[in-house]
């Protein structure tokens, strides 16, 4: 009988493990052999793998009748345990299981384990039979390990089942990137290359497990390169991927190859090696001659054998690919030249083969070919691969006497100052006609200080010269033959302006000269110098005095050292910075040039305060504002006064200027509403103040009261209903009568208010009212004789209107009450 435990296993290999248990107990009997219980018990996980192993006995029975024997036999099924690597879990993993069938249980069995790793990577539980993996397990370090397993009496160690070998597999797991081990890699491809031309294979490894899922299995790809190369995914071999690549306009190429694992899908590892691919040249380019004629020129004197000139034709291609030979082909002066090439420069020569005769033949032609010796079959289509080009008689330009030119000119000179001249000639005959015209390129003298005659070259100047700004003057003159080709020559022209003593001697430097107050007579305090902008030459020198004004000074004395230096001296002493803290002294300086020259500069010498070892402190005027000696503690005290001195101050005035608050809360004044008195006309004399008809608008006041803020109302009348006017209403002089009314009966108004009543304009003045709105409509009914009965205020206005006679009569008096 055969007791199978299954877990976690797919219903394929549980069939299989069935079938594989039939088999076995069908073979043991037919041979007679009977085999015990055997268990398996085996889970598939990612991070477990253990087994159950089982250990049982066997019984064989003898062929004879009565007689039986006993034989221990190998109770151990072998199975193949699985733990996968880079397991990095808390606890232990469990790898499997032992057991035997004669353990019931009773702890009398002890399960031994041997081999690799036994008690150090692998550990079994003597009474459970249990086999953990205590270490990280790496397969590319070791892939499996082969273990012996014994179960044997706890008591006796005497072996109850023979020891019997077994191996766990350590299963992969993808923890290794490819890797290109030969990298980087050097390629060459001709150029032209057909689209898929193979450049080189790279091949990348990975130490995962190539037999157990896609850890090992590599997917190539282009990362850069493109669009030139291309690579194929399962080999790695790099081809073209562009046609008529040229080396000629880029050679080289970087190209990324990457390597990737787990058949490049997503989370899969990839490393990548750089693959430098050189285009190798082939000749597909001509040779080319730069210039279609080419001018050369012999005179009659040249021996054969000379050279007349050289060409080369240009071949981009390197190599044999890019020689080139030459060879004359056409003209009338093949039998008056030859032809060879140099074969350093790769340069053709052209010599003399006879000698030339001017009057008899002025100019001859030759016709060159250049052509490649080695052709590539592959691009004859491209052809040809030579080119021709002529050789003439040249026309030489013309030729100055001199290489170049100097010449000198003063400076200052005046304007047409003649500088030098310049000459040219001929070189192709000898001809006494020989013309050419004679200029300055502007580009040379930018700023036209000077001039050419075009016909002789004589050149001048256009305005004076200074040496200083511009010591030398390099320019260029060119030659053109007059009726020829117009070809021209050049030739540099240098000028030197020449110095003449124009700048007058000055103080080598402006610097002020400190001077202690406690400097004792006698003492040098400054050495000074001076500096001339002119040519400075070995007899050049400078002699200083003091200016005529200060020669007889009483603080300081001049002496001139006689090396274009000069001393000055202190003469008195008790010098004191606030008496006066700066001085300043003129000094005369000639140069002995011609002409002499002289300039007056200021030296100027500031006081300073120092100490006893003549140290400069301090060159400011500073007043002495604390006695000596003043402790630390009593400037603070006295800066502490001062502060608190402050404060009341800014107090005092902050408080006279505040106003003092009103006891009424009144609203914003509205100056729109105010009614304003006149004493000439309008209220009359007696109204001289103002009322503020806004009062009579407040909402407070309509109720009966006003607040206040120094006593609170005790009482507070309601607003009778029938006391207060309709809100339209337009007889002021009830509206006036109701407000009297309810402030006589309000106890709780303020004792100070007061109204002021205007029943009609004009009470109580003698003019009564001057307005116009009670005039007369015509003109003629207008008399005004009874002004001067109104006494002096009124006499401006008599005399303006009482008279009819002086004046046309005015136009109606405006009114000016509001």
């Amino acid at each position: 009988m055969v007791a199978v435990k299954l877990q976690g296993l797919g219903m394929i290999r549980a069939f299989l493990l069935l079938l594989l248990l039939g088999m076995s107990a069908l073979c043991s009997g037919a041979t007679g052999t009977r085999r015990a219980n055997t268990s398996l018990d085996q889970r598939g996980h990612r991070h477990k793998h253990p087994g159950h192993l089982s250990l049982h006995r066997h019984r064989q029975h003898s062929g004879k009748e009565g007689q039986v024997l006993h034989r221990s036999k190998r109770g151990w099924v072998w199975n193949q345990f699985f733990v996968i690597e880079e397991y990095t879990g808390p606890d232990p993993v469990l790898v499997g299981r032992l057991h035997s069938d004669v353990d019931l249980g009773d702890g009398n069995i002890k399960y031994i384990l041997s081999g690799e790793g036994a008690g150090t990577i692998f550990v079994i539980d003597d009474k459970t039979g249990n086999i953990h993996a205590t270490k990280t397990l790496d397969r590319e370090e070791q892939a499996q390990y082969t273990l012996t397993a014994q179960a044997v009496a706890r008591d006796t160690n005497k072996p109850l089942e023979p020891p019997s070998e077994f191996i766990v597999k350590v299963q992969d797991i993808n923890d290794n990137p490819p890797e290109f081990l030969h990298g980087p890699y050097y390629a060459r491809v001709p150029e032209m290359s057909n689209v898929g031309t193979s450049v080189m294979q790279v091949t990348a490894t990975d130490a995962d497990d190539p037999t157990y899922g896609n850890s090992a299995r590599l997917v190539y790809s282009i990362l850069q390169g493109q669009p030139y190369f291309s690579v194929e995914p399962q080999t790695g071999i790099i081809r073209t991927a562009l046609p008529n690549m040229d080396r000629e306009a880029r050679q080289e190429y970087d190209v990324v190859i990457q390597a990737k694992d787990m058949g490049g899908h997503m989370g899969g590892l990839s490393g990548t090696t750089e693959v430098k691919i050189t285009l190798t040249d082939v000749n597909d380019n001509p040779p080319k001659f730069p210039q279609s004629v080419y001018p050369m020129s012999v005179s009659e004197d040249k021996v054969p054998g000379e050279e007349v000139g050289r060409l080369k034709a240009k071949d981009p291609d390197l190599g044999d690919n890019g020689l080139v030979n030459y060879r004359l082909v056409d003209g009338d002066g093949m039998g008056m030249f030859e032809l060879s090439t140099d074969s350093e420069t790769r340069e053709a020569v052209i010599k003399l083969k006879k000698p030339v005769d001017f009057e008899t033949k002025r100019s001859y032609t030759l016709k060159v070919e250049g052509s490649n010796p080695h052709v590539d079959p592959q691009f004859l289509a491209w052809g040809p691969y030579k080119d021709e080009i002529s050789v003439e008689d040249a026309d030489e330009p013309p030729v100055f006497v001199a290489p170049s030119y100097t010449f000198e000119v003063e400076e200052n000179a005046p304007q047409g100052t003649l500088v030098g001249r310049v000459h040219a000639k001929d070189t192709d005959s000898l001809n006494p006609d020989f013309l050419c015209r004679y200029m300055i390129p502007r580009y040379t003298d930018v700023e036209q200080f000077f001039s050419i005659n075009s016909e002789d070259g004589m050149i001048t100047t256009t305005r004076p010269l200074d040496r200083e700004a511009l010591a030398w003057h390099n320019i260029s003159v060119s030659a053109t033959e007059i009726g020829g080709h117009h070809q021209d020559t050049k030739v540099r022209v240098n000028i030197r302006v020449k110095d003449v003593n124009d700048n007058p001697p000055e103080f080598a430097s402006n610097n002020e000269v400190l001077m202690c107050e406690s400097v004792a007579p006698g003492k040098v305090i400054e050495t000074v110098s001076a500096v001339d902008k002119d040519e400075r030459t070995h007899r050049q020198h400078f002699t200083f005095s003091l200016a005529p004004e200060v020669a007889h000074n009483h603080n300081f004395s001049l002496k001139d050292n006689r090396d274009s230096t000069a001393s000055v001296y202190v003469l008195r002493k008790g010098f004191s910075r606030l008496t006066q803290d700066v001085f300043y002294l003129p000094v005369e300086i000639n140069d002995n040039g011609f002409p002499a020259l002289s300039s007056t500069n200021t030296l100027t010498i500031r006081v300073c305060s120092c100490d006893s070892k003549d140290t400069i402190l301090s060159c400011n005027v500073e007043p002495y504002v604390l006695p000596a000696g003043l402790s630390t503690g009593a400037l603070i005290a006295i800066l502490a006064c001062i502060v608190i001195l402050l404060v009341i101050v800014v107090l005092f005035v902050a408080l006279r200027r505040q106003k003092k608050e009103p006891l009424i809360v009144f609203e914003e004044e509205d100056i729109r509403e105010n009614i304003i008195t006149y004493d000439d006309e309008g209220g009359g004399e007696e109204d001289t103040e103002a009322f503020d008809i806004a009062t009579l608008q407040n909402p407070d006041g309509a109720n009966g009261f006003l607040p206040r803020k120094d006593i609170k109302p005790e009482l507070q009348y309601p607003i009778r209903p029938g006391d207060r006017p309709a809100a339209n209403s337009v007889d002021v002089d009830d509206f006036i009568k109701t407000r009297i009314a309810e402030a006589d009966s309000d106890p709780t108004a303020p004792p100070y208010d007061s109204i002021q009543i205007y029943g009609y304009e004009g009470r109580g003045s003698l003019a009564g009212s001057l307005s116009s709105l009670e005039s007369v409509t015509t003109e003629s009914d207008l008399d005004y004789d009874y002004l001067q009965s109104w006494g002096p205020r009124f006499k401006k206005l008599a005399d303006l209107y009482g008279t009819k006679d002086c004046c046309p009569p005015p136009a109606p008096p405006r009114r000016f009450d509001s």
